[in-house]
């Protein structure tokens, strides 16, 4: 299967996606709304395919106010989270707008997670690796091996070894245990 053939399978299945989870989308946005109002998604500049950058979407979580910065740099407090923030975080329902970044082309849904535009160590390794000319998806070898509580160096040691062995044999491994992982919300530090 071409390339291509594989982004325009993705942009459909993600349109058909978000058709299919449109009630939780939703319901989502009106809670986001309820508790701590607009807007109601996060926007962030993330590294993609060849260290372009583009923005990526995921519900807002966080009050308004809080800085936009990577999650381990923000210090914690009782109103960090909005109410809802940490159940999205912890089923990965925030996630769900990242469909629009796949729609879009900025992301696939098997690929290393995008660094932060700042976040050089990564970025750095990751090119250093070959890494960067992999689009970046919404979960990956490193996501389902361990995720928030990996290293920069493990975590570029699992997207080496996906950029190295990567098919859809391995991708659909991904899937499957991706499911499973978010169902036991596993290796997630909010």
């Amino acid at each position: 299967m071409s390339f291509l053939n594989i982004t325009i399978i993705s942009k459909i299945l993600s349109l058909i996606l978000v058709f299919a989870f449109l009630p939780i989308i939703l319901s989502i946005c009106f809670l986001i709304i309820l508790d701590d109002g607009f807007p109601i998604l996060f926007k962030q500049k993330r590294i993609g395919q060849n260290k372009n950058f583009f923005w990526i979407y995921k519900f807002r979580t966080m009050r308004n106010g809080v800085p936009n910065v990577a999650t381990e740099l923000i210090k914690r407090g009782s109103f960090t989270f909005t109410k809802l923030g940490p159940f999205f975080r912890r089923t990965s329902l925030d996630e769900l707008p990242q469909l629009f970044n796949i729609i879009k082309g900025d992301m696939s849904f098997i690929g290393p997670r995008p660094a932060l535009y700042n976040q050089f160590d990564l970025i750095k390794l990751r090119e250093s690796s070959g890494i960067h000319i992999l689009k970046p998806g919404i979960t990956g070898w490193a996501q389902i091996n361990g995720r928030d509580t990996l290293s920069i160096q493990e975590k570029v040691k699992m997207d080496s070894f996906y950029l190295k062995n990567r098919s859809i044999k391995l991708n659909f491994q991904i899937l499957a245990l991706t499911f499973f992982k978010v169902l036991r919300s596993d290796d997630i530090i909010e």
